[in-house]
This record gives structure tokens, sequence and C-alpha cells, in this order.
């Protein structure tokens, strides 16, 4: 143990203190980091908006999304939603975003701000149209990024093979009879934002009660997506 120690301070005496101190800055951010996302687990935190849209739709959504991960994968999750504004200092304690509604949705020039800061820097949003919110999400991510509009994102995107293998967005639910699209935007070749249509993932997720005409499969298939959608936004 001496041996080791007084190598380990022969060591130091080599290294340039900027480097020593580079070293213990990304330590310790390191260390902030883990006690910001509440140690190891995963949490998604449901989008509070503004503009009259129903953000606090479902309900069980986010639960049986988490208790799918601990079920199928190694994630490690906490067992609720958690609620932010993206005004709120603690948006970027959450790795992963979710926005539903069928209203409007409207953003403060403060969110639009945060939104495109937290997006920038690693932090990832998936939108689920609950049928009726598209008008309205468009209109706002124009302002988030006026440089670009949404992009179809293709069936040979890694969202779609990242867990699970599938050959695209599923259809869960009916709506207007409209295939079910998947959209993007993109941030230095990251996908950041993914926006479902005509599809409704998070409605097959809720408690069977809640949507009975659901079948099994569907409902299946809805998970699968789920799991990629998470797995994409962690390792990506």
């Amino acid at each position: 143990m001496k041996i080791m120690i007084r190598q380990l301070w022969t060591w130091f005496d080599t290294v340039p203190s900027q480097l020593i101190l580079i070293l213990l800055m990304l330590c310790l951010g390191l260390l902030l980091l883990g006690l910001a996302y509440g140690g190891d687990k995963f949490v998604i935190a449901q989008v509070h908006y503004s503009g009259g849209g129903d953000w606090y739709g479902d309900r069980t959504t986010i639960p049986n999304w988490l208790k799918l991960l601990r079920r199928r994968t190694d994630v490690v999750t906490a067992d609720e939603r958690a609620i932010v504004k993206l005004s709120d200092r603690e948006l970027y304690r959450y790795p992963m975003l979710y926005i539903v509604g069928h209203g409007e949705i409207r953003f403060s020039e403060k969110e639009v701000e945060a939104l495109r800061f937290y997006l920038q820097r690693g932090g990832f949003l998936f939108v689920n149209d609950d049928y009726g919110l598209d008008k309205s999400f468009r209109r706002e991510m124009l302002r988030v990024f006026p440089d670009q509009n949404l992009q179809p994102i293709p069936n040979s995107h890694l969202i779609y093979h990242c867990f699970y293998d599938l050959p695209g967005l599923p259809k869960i639910h009916e709506h207007d009879g409209e295939p079910a699209q998947g959209f993007g935007l993109f941030h230095d070749g990251r996908m950041v934002v993914y926006y479902v249509y005509s599809s409704d993932i998070g409605d097959g997720l809720e408690d069977p009660e809640v949507h009975p005409n659901d079948t099994s499969e569907v409902r299946e298939l809805a998970a699968k997506m789920a799991v990629n959608i998470a797995v994409y936004a962690l390792t990506n």
C-alpha cells in the first residue's frame, strides 16, 4: 500500500497542475450529475405546459413505462413520473421529457430558450399527439428551432431498432385513420425531439381499463416502441 501511495504521489508530481484541476473538476461534475439524476434511477419528466391543453393526461403511462424498462432492460428507474415546467431549474435534472395532450400548447419566450438550451446540451424530448396537439406543437417547435422543420423519420432509423427490431412506428389508435407517422428535430446530427402523430404510443401504455378496446397485441407494440424510445434517449 505504501508503495502504491508513493507511486501515486510521484505520478502527481509529473502531471501539470492544469490537468489535475481538470480531472478534479470532471470528478466533481460526475458526482453532481449523479446527485442531480437521483443516483442511478432513470426518471421521465412530464412537461406542464401552458395554452389550455391537457398536459396532465396519460396519468398511468409513465409509471407503466418505467416498469417496462425495469423488467425488460438493465435500466434502474424511479416508480413514478416527475412533473416539470420548462422554466423550472429542475428541468436539467431529467434526461428525457414527455409532452402529451389533445389541445393547445404554448411556450413563453423563457420556456423556448430553456427548451432549446436543454436539447442542445444532451436532453431528449418525446412528444405524443393524443389527437389535436399537432398544429400548435409544430408552431412552437419552429420557435425553438427556427432553422428547421420536423422531418419524417424513416423506418431504418435507429430508434426503431436499438432494442427491439421494429418495422417502424406502430399504429395504436385510429384517430383520423391516417398512418402512424414519426417526426424528428436534430442538433449536431443527434435526434433531440421525437414526435409521433396518429399513433398514440402513450395511450397504449396506460392501464388496460383506461382503453379497454386495446388488444394485448396492440399494447405489446406500444410497449416495445416505448422501450426503444427510452433506450435511444439514454444512449444517443
